[in-house]
């Protein structure tokens, strides 16, 4: 079932699910914050229930019939902020796009790149603006459209995933500014993302494997 990021349809879907008496419920939430009304549904079920992809925001109070497959976010952000401030030297500007802020895994890789840029070694890091680009291409498109038309002057931008770093780099071909110095960056290490490295658009991308998240979603529910 697809909840179409409305939390109200997701646990409309989850209670029809213990209605069916389905032996495991694999969840990829809607919004992380929302999730411990589905686990106390689900756990009242004697159901198991395994979170994928993102991390829940009750983690620390999951029965022990739910467990969670996802990344650690905080290494990802810290990779990701780590390698531009490498690449700046230590020294520039930085515009950031956030995933959508219902996810802990946008929050949380935002948090990764502040901290970052706080150790000595990066200190010379400056984030100029911040925002919520949702995950999405297109919405991180214009949001930098809006930045390049304020005159914004950064040295990189850095994307909670790699679809709204593609999207700021359609923004910045399209307005020709676009230099061989600027530094995107995204994570995940899409087919795209790849792509737009080997072609030399994009810097830096983490990769988060997908496949394997949803394989140990499935062997955890067995």
């Amino acid at each position: 079932e697809d909840a179409k990021s409305d939390v109200g349809t997701q646990i409309g879907q989850v209670q029809n699910f213990i209605a069916g008496k389905f032996d495991a419920i694999i969840i990829q939430a809607v919004d992380t914050d929302a999730t411990p009304k589905i686990t106390q549904l689900v756990a009242a079920a004697n159901i198991p229930l395994i979170y994928v992809n993102l991390k829940p925001s009750d983690f620390e109070k999951l029965p022990p019939s739910a467990t969670v497959v996802a990344s650690d976010e905080m290494v990802g952000g810290t990779l990701e902020a780590t390698q531009v401030c490498k690449l700046l030297g230590g020294k520039g500007n930085v515009l950031v796009l956030m995933g959508d802020l219902a996810h802990e895994a946008a929050r949380t890789r935002t948090k990764a790149v502040e901290e970052t840029f706080k150790t000595p070694e990066c200190s010379g890091m400056t984030i100029l603006d911040k925002r919520e680009g949702k995950w999405s291409r297109v919405t991180a498109q214009d949001l930098m459209l809006n930045w390049i038309s304020g005159s914004m002057k950064f040295d990189a931008i850095i994307a909670n995933n790699d679809e709204m770093a593609l999207g700021a780099i359609n923004a910045l071909k399209s307005t020709k500014t676009m230099k061989p110095t600027t530094v995107v960056a995204g994570i995940d290490a899409t087919s795209d993302a790849l792509a737009a490295m080997n072609a030399g658009d994009l810097k830096v991308t983490v990769f988060q494997n997908a496949k394997a998240q949803g394989q140990g979603a499935i062997d955890a529910a067995i």
